[in-house]
């Protein structure tokens, strides 16, 4: 599993309490990353979790051995270039995120957009029909087909222990959605 703009970390510490999952954290800004890295690197017997992996580099400067190894890749509420790449507003941070897909793969983007946030290329407001077709284009021209496109619900966010999402106010002042893309096929992994 990896967690794209991790922040904290702290989903990553989540995912990796199950051993037989590698969960790997990815942020371009390490302090973020440094407490949930520390934790993770302790002895096993003070709660370290040897299978939590932290790496802070940008999305875009990821080494092309990452290509196709996650069975699951988790994009929850990002902002800038990692933003503008998962509603497919920058062709070359799309493909760097559907590159990391394994073959039968998902792929989860958890987006959230009010008249307050400004992003290049798209006019300011809630996400609308025209993102989620722009979204859906640029991730099939990577191999990656929508499963699934929903709001997500108070109950939906509660179980994402997401510190971010809480400092946003996602599902009290903002409303949020949620993509699935499914990989079938080997098409433009790397």
């Amino acid at each position: 599993m990896i967690d794209l703009g991790t922040g904290d970390g702290r989903a990553v510490l989540a995912e990796a309490l199950d051993p037989a999952t590698l969960a790997i954290g990815i942020d371009a800004d390490a302090t973020a990353m440094a407490e949930a890295s520390r934790r993770a690197s302790r002895p096993a017997a003070k709660g370290g979790l040897p299978n939590a992996m932290f790496v802070a580099s940008g999305v875009d400067m990821l080494p092309p051995e990452l290509d196709g190894i996650a069975r699951r890749v988790s994009v929850r509420f990002p902002w800038g270039s990692l933003l503008r790449g998962a509603l497919g507003l920058d062709p070359a941070m799309t493909a760097a995120i559907a590159r990391l897909v394994a073959v039968d793969g998902e792929l989860e983007l958890l987006l959230s957009l009010t008249d307050r946030d400004a992003v290049e290329g798209r006019a300011p407001g809630p996400l609308d029909d025209a993102d989620t077709r722009r979204i859906v284009e640029a991730f099939l021209a990577h191999g990656l087909i929508l499963e699934s496109c929903e709001d997500l619900t108070p109950a939906d966010l509660a179980g994402l222990a997401s510190t971010w999402a809480r400092r946003l106010r996602v599902g009290t002042e903002r409303p949020a959605r949620r993509y699935r893309f499914v990989r079938r096929t080997t098409g433009d992994i790397g």
